[in-house]
């Protein structure tokens, strides 16, 4: 067995490296939707999502700091996360193109008392208050507290990231 000596930190994978993978790593699919000071909807796919407190409920999402929706996440007090199901693959594709018209022919509604968006045919949407931005590396994590929940306890098939594809379980779980 080979040992690092303290202080010593072996050097960190490439981008092509760490890529492959995490593609070994599934991931539950989003679309994440807000609303910047002008009043105009913005919105990204995400895959780097999370629970991270119960109490209070907390969840994590990244965003690279180089997405086009990064300045009105960095600036919004609010954000919706909305859960993809199986059927939701061309939205989810449409909502990962940089310059698409991603809202085009989607329906959006907003929160009671509130104007942040979120995907009025999805079977779950979370809303989400920011408690706090941490910046690491080429991305940001948003971390939201929960404040709302649209759909729950409706069962649908999830879709998922998985070696640079659209994934949906299989019915006998195989």
């Amino acid at each position: 067995m080979v040992k690092t000596e303290a202080g010593v930190r072996p050097p960190a994978l490439d981008g092509a490296e760490f890529r492959e993978a995490m593609s070994f790593l599934a991931a539950p699919l989003t679309i994440v939707t807000a609303r910047d000071a002008e009043g105009c909807l913005w919105g990204f796919t995400a895959s780097s999502v999370t629970s991270v407190s119960l109490e209070p409920p907390l969840v994590l999402v990244g965003i690279s700091q180089t997405s086009s929706c990064f300045g009105a996440l960095s600036e919004a007090t609010e954000f919706s996360i909305n859960i993809l199901g199986g059927d939701d693959r061309d939205l989810a594709r449409t909502f990962a193109t940089s310059g698409a018209d991603r809202f085009s022919g989607v329906r959006s509604a907003d929160w009671p008392d509130s104007a942040v968006p979120y995907l009025a045919d999805i079977a779950v949407a979370l809303r989400c208050v920011v408690a706090g931005r941490i910046p690491v590396g080429d991305h940001t994590l948003l971390i939201g507290e929960l404040s709302g929940v649209r759909g729950q306890g409706t069962a649908v098939s999830p879709l998922m990231w998985y070696r640079r594809d659209f994934r949906t379980p299989s019915a006998n779980g195989c």
